[in-house]
Formats: structure tokens, sequence, C-alpha cells
């Protein structure tokens, strides 16, 4: 079996993508797979083709996208994107979409099909924070996902793929407000390592109650 996991390059003025450095620490087998690593930009439309070339290459049985949502205190596994691209910032070729639609043929939204409540439980029964997002935003992280579950439901529909967030690394937030969450990139790896195993150790996911109230 073969993963690929990929994480995005800096952006927004950062030095650093917690999201790629804590990838790159992942063990290169996990659970008996061999995990595929890749970088990809944080650029509109440009990240999701360089994930489908990719697959196209390795031919992984799972796909997993991971990128950096500053503010969050834990790796967070995202249910759901949506077809809309509304930048607040500009991606790192300038571009700022708004109120544009990623997939014109396309669904209003697709859902992951990776096991979430079992990567959840997983990171959970490690001792680290862990919990799942029903938003992942509008920017690039929402593009990226959106875009690779259209291509797996279009073009490669045996292949699982979903995204997770990962918060800052501690050395993004010396300068950023007291208080801002961050988590040690050790922390970030070991997680999305218990991620991955349970994703390759559950075809299907667990039941239970992962709802939220806002």
């Amino acid at each position: 079996m073969k993963v690929l996991v990929t994480g995005f390059d800096p952006f927004g003025g950062d030095k650093v993508n917690p999201a790629y450095e804590a990838v790159k620490k992942m063990p290169a087998e996990i659970a008996g797979a061999e995990i595929i690593k890749l970088e990809v930009p944080t650029v509109f439309g440009k990240s999701s083709q360089v994930v489908r070339e990719a697959i196209k290459e390795h031919q992984p049985e799972i796909v997993i996208c991971v990128g950096q949502a500053g503010g969050r205190s834990a790796v967070s596994f995202e249910r759901v994107a949506i077809n809309l691209a509304e930048a607040r910032i500009p991606d790192n070729e300038g571009n700022q979409p708004f109120d544009t639609a990623l997939e014109e043929d396309g669904p209003a939204a697709y859902f992951t099909t990776l096991p979430i409540k079992a990567m959840t439980k997983n990171v959970h029964d490690h001792g680290l924070p862990a919990y799942i997002s029903y938003t992942a935003g509008t920017f690039v992280c929402n593009d990226i996902m959106y875009r690779l579950l259209h291509v797996l439901h279009t073009e490669f529909p045996t292949i699982r793929g979903g995204f997770i967030h990962v918060p800052f690394s501690p050395d993004q937030v010396i300068e950023r407000p007291v208080g801002t969450a961050s988590m040690s990139l050790a922390d970030i790896a070991d997680s999305l390592t218990y991620a991955v195993e349970a994703a390759i150790e559950n075809e299907q996911d667990i039941s239970g109650n992962a709802g939220t109230t806002h």
C-alpha cells in the first residue's frame, strides 16, 4: 500500500509552514504502507494539479493533504470542502479570488472519504489532542481538499482522500499576540502518523457522535 501525504510551502509572510515541516518528520513506512511525501505550492489550482500528477505517478491507495490553520490548538480532521474560493489574502502567486466556484460543474460540497473518527480516536489514544472540523475555510486548503475529492470522484474512485489542518509551530507565534496557540513539530508529526495509521487500518469509519454546537 502507498499513502501520499502532502504539505504546503510557507505563505502569508511566514518563513516556515508546519504542515510540510511535520510531514517531513513522519516515518517512511506506517503500518506496512509506504509514505510518499510531497511539498505543494500555496497557489489556487496549481497545488491540486501537483497532487493529481503525483497520484498518476505513484498510484496511492490513500491521499492526505495537510495545511496550516493558524490559531487552532490541535490537529483537526476536515469533514467537508465547499465549492468556493474566497481569499482574504493573496496566495503565493498573488491570486485573490472571491465569489468563485472551484469547479463549475462540481457539487456544492464534498465530504472526506477518510475514516476521520477512527483517526481522531487513534491520536487521542496516544495522548495527543485532535478533533473533527466542519470548515476547511475558503483559502487554498479548502481549494486543494475540494479539488482532490473532485478528481478522486471523477478519475480515481478507488482512492480515499481528505485533508488535515495543523496548528502553528512555536517559532511562528513568538511575534504574534500572547496566547496564540501552537504545537511542536514533533507532536504534529506524531499526530499525523497516528492519523495515517488509523486511515490504513480502517477502511470504514467507526461510529460515534463528533458534532459541534458552533
